[in-house]
């Protein structure tokens, strides 16, 4: 096959996709990149990386991300880093000869209004999320790029779309994470001071789909083996309410407190899940259980959580 090179090797999915891929191609060269070997918002760093490791397949994991509140105060940086890293890595691809090109890209790309179960045909039927809506669309970027380079050069490539991901190496800081590694840490430090009680948003009723992080990792190895010209949804298919994913959390990190809803706030949508129909169809699945999910991922962010409640990702 050829060496293949994983960019992001070090970022949350990376650190999934990588065991994967020298388990499954022990025989291969699998060479896992960072930020601190190339920076590949520069193309000359782009092109020594092809020069120097001549890989025949690339996973384009690499992204500039942050939360909610980087994304409001830097949006240009969101846009113009993430449209460099994906269209160096396209441009590079199909002249160096790269045998496919493998790009996951997240669901919050779709459209703010999408319409749930949320399939792939619905991804230019508006526009994003407003609060990071420069990141999302350089990022959907992607699609339009994969299909120019399969149109003019040839360049083999898939589009995944992983649904909300969740699961070990996380981001579990407090003003930047999502909702599963931010219960996670509130409960797990609620328990560790005592405090009575848990206060979360909302009413607990929205519906959410959830798919862990191993899952999707294990759905690349199909994607470098076979080909498909259109984006896929990569999720669990599976739908749970927010009060329950709470309870589930508060269970299993072993807080004994109370969960209080505070009903003042918002809920935000009502109803988001994403179509797999497409992924079905391929003969893959996301097996793994929230509630098995939801206890590696504790028991990881347990065994990592830093004395003093500061660190890199946790």
């Amino acid at each position: 096959m050829g060496p293949i090179v994983v960019t992001g090797a070090s970022g949350f999915l990376g650190r999934h996709v990588l065991p994967v891929l020298r388990e499954r191609y022990s025989g291969e060269r699998v060479i896992g990149l960072s930020r601190g070997d190339y920076d590949l918002t520069d193309r000359s760093a782009v092109n020594r990386l092809f020069e120097e490791y001549k890989p025949a397949l690339v996973v384009h994991l690499a992204g500039y991300v942050g939360g909610i509140g980087a994304n409001r105060r830097w949006p240009a940086d969101f846009f113009h880093r993430n449209l460099l890293l994906m269209a160096h890595m396209f441009q590079a691809s199909a002249a160096f000869g790269v045998r496919k090109l493998i790009y996951p890209m997240g669901g919050c790309s779709y459209p703010a209004k999408a319409v749930s179960p949320i399939g792939e045909s619905q991804m230019w039927e508006g526009y994003p999320q407003p609060e990071s809506a420069a990141y999302s669309s350089a990022k959907k970027m992607g699609i339009v790029a994969s299909e120019a380079y399969r149109q003019q050069h040839g360049l083999n490539s898939v589009v995944m779309i992983p649904g909300n991901m969740y699961g070990e190496y996380d981001n579990f800081r407090t003003a930047e994470s999502h909702v599963v590694p931010s219960m996670i840490r509130r409960f797990y430090e609620a328990k560790l001071a005592g405090v009575p009680q848990v206060e979360c948003w909302g009413s607990g009723s929205p519906t959410r789909d959830f798919v862990y992080a191993g899952d999707v990792a294990r759905c690349v190895p199909f994607f470098v083996e076979h080909d498909s010209s259109e984006p896929v949804n990569i999720s669990s298919g599976s739908t749970t309410r927010i009060c329950e994913l709470a309870e589930t959390i508060r269970e299993l990190v072993g807080y004994q407190g109370a969960l209080v809803w505070d009903r003042t706030k918002p809920d935000g949508q009502k109803f988001k899940i994403f179509d797999v129909t497409r992924q079905t169809s391929l003969g893959l699945t996301c097996p793994t259980t929230l509630r098995d999910g939801l206890r590696k991922t504790i028991e990881w962010f347990a065994a990592n959580y830093p004395k003093s409640g500061d660190g890199l990702r946790v």
